[in-house]
């Protein structure tokens, strides 16, 4: 199943995650100390919020694949169209491993396109999970 992929950065984790949970009618499917994920099935929805960012609010936008060959597709969709497909590989990030490419549309706005086959122990490399000092593994360096 696809599943539209929203990742929000908040300033107070423990709020979010009663107000999602009180939105969607369930608790998150995964929980750690900087981090809560839902796997919506009506709407199809892969929501995460955080505290790492640079800022509160919409961090980036998704879609959550079933396979790396729907990735594939996808990629080179927009490669044909001459838009940013970068490819990153075995990432780990938001405790889980994954494939992806990067883009962004015309306005910057910042689409993570994924296969998840993992799980991950850590949010993601070098990453501090203490909210004092946020950092950010859901970024490409430079999705162009």
């Amino acid at each position: 199943m696809k599943r539209t992929h929203i990742h929000l950065s908040t300033g107070d984790l423990e709020a979010s995650v009663r107000y999602y949970s009180a939105l969607f009618g369930a608790e998150p499917v995964k929980r750690e100390a900087d981090y809560a994920k839902w796997l919506i099935d009506d709407p199809a929805l892969n929501l995460a919020i955080s505290t790492h960012g640079e800022r509160t609010g919409v961090s980036h936008l998704g879609i959550s694949l079933d396979d790396d060959g729907e990735l594939e597709t996808i990629a080179e969709r927009l490669r044909a169209a001459e838009a940013p497909a970068a490819p990153e590989g075995d990432a780990t990030c938001c405790y889980a491993r994954s494939n992806k490419v990067w883009s962004h549309d015309p306005q910057g706005a910042v689409w993570e396109l994924f296969h998840t086959f993992g799980e991950s122990n850590a949010y993601g490399p070098g990453i501090n999970p203490e909210p004092e000092a946020p950092t950010q593994c859901c970024a490409p360096a430079d999705p162009s």
